[in-house]
């Protein structure tokens, strides 16, 4: 459907996009993830028309769009701010764009009704759009970029102004909708959590380039690197240096620990970063590898488990794990880790 080819852009005499290729297809929800800054903004505006690219092409199944002006490219634009108007009700604010297209009055109501259903908003017609709550308003600018079918909806931080709760709820009520809809979708956002919860596939926008790009359970399980895993917060992370093969050793600060590799591990010798996710962590008494044995310093009740932070050594003054029992803060504890679940990362960051 949409495909966009070696996007370059500078800002201020700096590099911003370093020629950024990737493609979003039929019904899909590809979120844009980033870090602020990264440039994700201004690569939906140039995907939008709404800027131009030093260099590099977009095009819709094919056809470039560069001298395509924004209004004619039929794509739907949702923001932060909602820019719902005013002083027009609801009905008003999602018809708005399809009296732009000068549509028959009927085929206007017919699509409004049927925008204000999508977003179960039945009802709502006559309402002023300044007597609606956050998420009504967001819903309410959602039905307003849907109504004119776009061939691609684009939203730029829309949960971005609401609290952490309704950002939870309204995100699993966004992905019904972009499904239901089957409107193939560009998501940016930097909150991980919201990226996860809405995308069919994600894209780490880092140093100008889509530094990883896949399923977000692909994210959480082959991080590519060190940047990565960190910018995701997967875990605990520990330098150390390969000292065997077959199966790969690391000397770390936490001692000699067995590992996994997702690419071909370092030259023994080298550095690496081994990664312990916090909920990978176990309590076996028969545990002969990957022990380790810390002072507890807090713990925190999460539901079904407690959130543990012990002191390792001078080196390592906090590593976290999650486990289903408390422990007493001050005690020393053991957990040991399968050598599957350690993941030896790739230290670069920068591209």
């Amino acid at each position: 459907m949409l495909s966009v080819d070696r996007i370059y852009k500078s800002y201020e005499g700096q590099p911003l996009l370093n020629g950024v290729s990737f493609e979003v297809r039929e019904s899909e929800t590809v979120c844009l993830l980033g870090s602020s800054g990264s440039g994700k903004s201004t690569l939906l505006r140039i995907i939008a028309g709404l800027e131009e690219p030093e260099s590099g092409q977009v095009a819709w199944k094919g056809k470039p769009l560069g001298n395509t002006p924004a209004h004619q490219r039929r794509f739907g634009l949702m923001f932060q701010d909602y820019a719902l108007f005013p002083h027009r009700n609801v009905a008003e604010n999602i018809a708005f764009g399809l009296r732009m297209q000068n549509l028959p009055k009927d085929e206007i109501n017919t699509r409004v009704n049927g925008a204000l259903q999508t977003i179960t908003m039945t009802g709502f017609a006559q309402r002023k759009v300044t007597e609606l709550s956050g998420g009504e308003q967001q819903r309410v600018a959602l039905a307003r970029a849907l109504a004119p079918n776009p061939r691609l909806l684009m939203l730029d931080e829309p949960l971005g102004a609401l609290d952490r709760t309704l950002r939870e709820q309204l995100s699993q009520e966004l992905r019904r909708i972009l499904h239901e809809s089957k409107v193939p979708a560009i998501y940016v956002t930097h909150d991980q959590e919201e990226a996860f919860a809405i995308a069919d596939r994600l894209l780490l926008l880092h140093a100008g380039v889509i530094l990883q790009s896949g399923r977000p359970h692909e994210f959480y399980h082959h991080p590519k690197n060190v940047w990565v895993a960190r910018f995701f917060g997967l875990g605990n992370l520990v330098e150390g240096t390969v000292s065997a093969h077959s199966p790969l050793q690391v000397e770390t600060p936490l001692g000699l620990i067995q590992a996994s590799c997702n690419q071909d591990p370092p030259a023994i010798g080298e550095k690496t970063t081994l990664l312990f996710r916090p909920n990978q962590a176990v309590q076996d008494p028969n545990a002969t590898e990957n022990k380790i044995t810390g002072k507890v310093l807090d713990q925190v009740f999460q539901g079904e488990n407690y959130r543990l932070t012990l002191a390792i050594n001078d080196h390592i003054p906090e590593f976290n794990l999650t486990l289903p029992k408390p422990a007493e803060i001050g005690a020393h504890l053991q957990v040991s880790y399968p050598p599957a679940q350690v993941l030896c990362l790739d230290n670069g960051a920068e591209v």
